[in-house]
Parts: C-alpha cells; sequence; structure tokens
C-alpha cells in the first residue's frame, strides 16, 4: 500500500469521525493550589466544534488521494 492511499484513508476515517461527533472535549488544569493539608485544582472542560465543511473537505481530500493513488 502506498503512502497516499494510506493518507486518503486516515482522512476519510477523520472527516467520518468529524460529522458523526461533531467535536471533541478535553479537560483543562487551570489553577491549582495548595494550603497545608487542603489542595485545590480547578479544572474546566473545554469543547471544540469541528464544522460540517472541513469533514467533508476531509472526507473529499481523502477520496481523490486514493482515486489518484490508483491511477498511476
Amino acid at each position: 500500500m502506498s503512502t497516499t492511499k494510506i493518507i486518503g484513508m486516515l482522512l476519510i476515517v477523520a472527516g467520518a469521525l468529524g460529522l458523526i461527533y461533531g467535536g471533541f472535549s478535553y479537560t483543562k488544569e487551570t489553577h491549582s493550589t495548595k494550603l497545608g493539608p487542603i489542595e485545590l485544582n480547578v479544572q474546566e472542560k473545554e469543547t471544540v466544534a469541528v464544522p460540517i465543511i472541513v469533514s467533508a473537505g476531509a472526507i473529499a481530500l481523502g477520496v481523490f488521494l486514493i482515486v489518484a493513488g490508483r491511477n498511476k
């Protein structure tokens, strides 16, 4: 399998996941304080939205790479 086909398949999978889930979230630790035996941690949950056009573009580019790699 060529590198072009592998990248194409990865783009198709990433684009499909972007369409299915619409984004992803992660937890970011912002503040940490320790006062004697008491420890205080503040964590914020951040969400990143993946636009539909980016997901569709990744799928289209992946299909293009696979088709272009086959014609060589």
